[in-house]
């Protein structure tokens, strides 16, 4: 069995930005090889990281390129792991089961291309609950956003009735006939672990990743006292539109810098 984050294979791949070059990079991770992309300024320099984490399943809210890219360009090295099972990377996405690991091992694989001791994680929608568990796994993150994020699969399943069907696949049944599996992915009952900053945004009219998700980790983490801040914006949905998304990408990156 490799190590866990060392590089089995890289190559170029096409950049919609030119500022900002792209890798395909094949990792390992717990003993199977999985893929993500790195985006890095053309401009050498000593730059932050942040590990990307996605949203969706399988090939649905895949990382897109110009997304990585648009926040390369704004100073920093990224990683956006696709997850197991994704574009040619072996095993399968479980929502919140061992894939967690490619993100815990994508921050090691980080680390070689940019500041060390300045990693971030920044979240959509899915990627919460990713972040979270990485957050707990992990005591060298230097601060967590999550935005429209998950922050609980029981909640996500009573929410979203057209997911139910994936979720009983992919995991294993409902909260109903097998909790100890939801439970055992429930990150937000070890937030304890948490010792990053946390920044949570999300819209109050997004209907694929309830409020109440935000609301739930913003509750958990000010009872355990941990430094928590929240952007709450009542009129929008779960995709924020281009300028208003571009504005609050900016000032996501400015408030990771100050962390």
């Amino acid at each position: 069995m490799k190590p866990n984050s060392e590089i089995e294979h890289s190559r170029i791949y096409p950049s919609p930005n030119p500022h900002v070059k792209l890798t395909e990079i094949t990792y390992w991770s717990e003993g199977i090889r999985v893929k993500g992309m790195l985006a890095e300024p053309i401009v050498k320099g000593d730059y932050e990281g942040i590990l990307y984490l996605r949203g969706g399943l399988q090939s649905i809210g895949m990382v897109r390129p110009a997304r990585v890219a648009q926040i390369a360009q704004q100073g920093f090295i990224v990683f956006a792991p696709y997850y197991r099972g994704n574009r040619g990377g072996e095993g399968k996405d479980e929502f919140a089961g061992i894939d967690v690991y490619d993100s815990v091992h994508g921050v090691t694989l980080l680390k070689n291309y940019c500041l060390p001791n300045r990693i971030h994680l920044f979240a959509f929608s899915r990627g919460g609950i990713m972040a979270l568990w990485t957050a707990i796994l992990r005591q060298d993150i230097t601060s967590v956003v999550t935005w429209g994020g998950v922050s609980s699969l029981r909640l996500n399943y009573k929410e979203r009735i057209d997911m139910r069907r994936m979720m009983k696949r992919v995991i294993g049944g409902t909260p109903n006939r097998v909790p100890e599996i939801y439970d055992q992915r429930s990150a937000i009952r070890r937030a304890q672990k948490i010792e990053a900053p946390v920044l949570i945004i999300h819209g109050g009219k997004d209907v694929n990743v309830g409020i109440a998700h935000a609301y739930l980790l913003e509750e958990t983490l000010k009872g355990l006292q941990k430094e928590v801040e929240s952007w709450y914006y009542p009129e929008l949905t779960h995709f924020f539109p281009g300028e208003k998304n571009h504005e609050v990408l900016k000032a996501a990156l400015a408030w990771m810098r100050k962390q």
